[in-house]
């Protein structure tokens, strides 16, 4: 293993930094024709990239064009991006919003993702039929009410986070004697579904606490340390086979003249893809120090050239192949597979425990979970399938789930793409932005200098979806 040594840096010395050189953040409406350029230069930081790609994507926006480099100690990116339209973005309150966001002494600006006030549930286990089904009834004979929930299954394994509060009383469960009992009996429900003895499984109900990681990252972390990437036959750099059905194609090279691992990154482009990939490299403690990403028709490619946080590079054939098999899994988890029906009905304690109540005595099986509430409704989406793994369902289980939830619900075809049908309207793009006070003009730093440089580079590459 190659070693490049760097020196130590005191973390208070980074956060003084920061305060002395803060973000310069310029969105620019004039430099591209058919985009907003939105420009961040900065002090350099462990995951600072995940940190811009996660509010842009909290967002809807799409990110055609990229071009990023954070060698020598500072950040410089230039996103190009657009409204799910393909429109530039001219809402002068969106606009303030992205330039409070990325800047990290306004933190307080946080995502609907995160919420403080409720508590959370947090499970991994084999994906089995009904099992969503029978920890929302348990919850909901608890006194539990589930304000939203979020699910991924990928290779037999499934995630999910529920944020619960007390159905009689409102607000977070705090009692903590009530706490344990309701995990134990949750994982009564978890361990019942368990086919063979000594599966794995986790559960975890916490109080609300400060600071909580945005959802979709967590339901990453969650995966990956549940280690779904293990059953993942995918197609790594070292196996190329014709036969292989993943769209996901990984190869890792050293670049020993300069001190870096590249890695190539080929998959079918969709929504929330660079994020994605970017969170397992920071999540296993990579640094990207330069990175292009580019589409062409329905596929993407990434090239990053990345260390190790202690400074090591990839050198062992090991290293390469797991880092390969967690980068195909990140990208293949949020690809979900069945019939998408969303979902927009008044809200009520139990919605959830009735919808897949439904679903379950339908013999159907759910995919992916993303329901949450707005105002008095609560609105998402469930993909489901057949006891074939087919989105063939009767058009009467439809009829079913509207009847049993009071509301609307539409039966939305996957694209041929096999990428996640989109909504037609983006909640977070229209909702009003509070807190606008007057910033002050960007202040000029030296890694403006180097702006014509990266949009130089960044006019060569291809759009690729965020």
């Amino acid at each position: 293993m190659e070693i490049i040594y760097q020196p130590y840096i005191d973390p208070e010395f980074e956060s003084l930094i920061e305060r002395i050189y803060p973000p310069r953040i310029c969105i620019d409406n004039d430099a591209c024709e058919d985009s907003t350029l939105v420009k961040v230069d900065s002090a350099n930081k462990h995951g600072i990239l995940l940190e811009m790609v996660q509010v842009l994507t909290d967002l809807d926006l799409v990110i055609s064009k990229s071009y990023i480099s954070s060698d020598g100690g500072w950040f410089m990116d230039v996103f190009h991006v657009t409204d799910q339209l393909g429109n530039k973005i001219t809402d002068e309150s969106l606009i303030l919003y992205i330039q409070k966001a990325l800047c990290p002494s306004r933190r307080e600006l946080r995502s609907d993702h995160a919420s403080t006030e409720q508590t959370v549930l947090e499970m991994t286990a084999t994906d089995r039929p009904g099992l969503m089904s029978e920890m929302s009834a348990v919850l909901l004979e608890l006194g539990c009410n589930v304000t939203s929930a979020v699910a991924w299954t990928h290779n037999t394994r499934v995630a999910c986070i529920l944020n619960v509060e007390d159905g009689f009383k409102g607000g977070p469960i705090r009692d903590p004697i009530r706490l344990t009992h309701v995990e134990e009996q949750l994982g009564n429900v978890v361990e019942a579904h368990h086919g063979k003895a000594g599966e794995r499984s986790s559960l975890r109900l916490t109080a609300p606490v400060t600071g909580q990681t945005h959802k979709e990252r967590r339901l990453h972390q969650l995966m990956y340390a549940d280690k779904d990437y293990e059953w993942h036959h995918g197609c790594d750099g070292e196996h190329k086979e014709k036969s292989c059905d993943v769209s996901t194609h990984v190869s890792i090279e050293t670049c020993k003249e300069k001190g870096y691992s590249v890695v190539n990154v080929r998959s079918r482009d969709r929504p929330k893809l660079l994020f994605d990939t970017v969170c397992a490299l920071t999540d296993m403690q990579y640094v990207v120090f330069h990175a292009a990403v580019a589409s062409k028709a329905t596929m993407a490619d990434q090239e990053y050239f990345i260390r190790h946080k202690d400074g090591c590079t990839l050198d062992t054939e090991g290293e390469r192949h797991k880092l390969s098999q967690c980068l195909i899994a990140a990208i293949e988890r949020r690809v979900s597979h069945g019939l998408r029906l969303e979902i927009c009905t008044p809200n009520r304690m139990g919605l959830l425990s009735d919808i897949t109540r439904v679903l379950r005595e339908n013999a159907l099986s759910i995919s992916t979970v993303e329901v949450g509430t707005r105002g008095e409704r609560a609105v998402g989406s469930f993909y489901i399938k057949d006891a074939s793994g087919h989105d063939h369902v009767n058009p009467n289980i439809v009829e079913a789930v509207k009847k049993e939830s009071g509301g609307s619900v539409l039966a939305v075809q996957k694209s041929k793409e096999g990428a996640p049908s989109q909504a037609a309207s983006s909640s977070r793009t229209s909702r009003s932005i509070t807190n606008s006070g007057t910033e002050d003009r960007p202040r000029f730093s030296l890694g403006s200098l180097l702006w014509s440089q990266l949009e130089r580079f960044s006019g060569n590459f291809g759009p690729i979806r965020s």
